[in-house]
């Protein structure tokens, strides 16, 4: 089993997906602005043109869609994380953070609980399913809603997901990984955690 230190410690950071956020300044200039998912290193800025036809298309749009897995449990990426119209629409009262380096934006408003989790099949997700579904029970029997979002809402936090239902619904990978999938179609956990959730077996002392 790696500890975070050791999967930090051989994790390459040409590995970790890019931001990037389209900027409007104070006299009209559009940039764009890009970073790497921890948001350190090298941060880069390139000035957009207006129909400067550069060959590429930028694509800044939002992903807002969050998959209800249960009335007390959602799923979504960063973006519905950090909107405040879409926290508000679902009545979110817990943010369950499992991304690397990706900030909390609402403490005054909202109870969060933060664990950096790498993307990397490597990476022992199932030895973050018993601190993170206490979490997600200690919201609920406070008649929270929880959401949990890692940077794309696709591996990480659909994983954790999977793994709460499984321990605590005692239900099937299939059976978890369905409903998860049908609550949020982009859902795509890597090789790694797939396998690890396939031959999960809970504790039974925990549930």
């Amino acid at each position: 089993m790696h500890s975070l230190a050791q999967e930090i410690q051989c994790f390459s950071k040409n590995r970790l997906k890019k931001q990037s956020t389209r900027v409007t300044t104070v006299t009209g200039k559009k940039l764009l602005e890009s970073r790497s998912e921890d948001g350190e290193g090298e941060e880069h800025v390139d000035e957009l043109e207006e129909g400067s036809g550069c060959g590429f298309v930028v694509d800044d749009s939002l992903d807002l869609q969050v998959g209800v897995v249960r009335p007390f449990l959602l799923l979504a990426s960063q973006d519905a994380a950090h909107d405040i119209d879409t926290l508000q629409k679902y009545k979110v009262s817990h943010v369950l953070n499992v991304a690397y380096g990706i900030i909390n934006l609402f403490p005054d408003q909202l109870v969060y609980k933060t664990l950096q989790i790498l993307d990397l099949p490597e990476t022992d997700v199932t030895s973050y399913l018993e601190e993170c579904s206490s979490f997600i029970d200690q919201a609920r029997g406070q008649d929270g809603v929880v959401l949990v979002h890692c940077n794309a809402g696709v591996s990480r936090s659909s994983s954790i997901v999977i793994g709460y239902l499984m321990l605590k619904e005692e239900l099937s990978f299939d059976d978890a990984y369905s409903q998860v999938k049908l609550a949020r179609p982009s859902i795509r956990p890597n090789p790694g955690f797939y396998h690890q959730l396939q031959i999960y077996k809970p504790h039974k002392c925990f549930k």
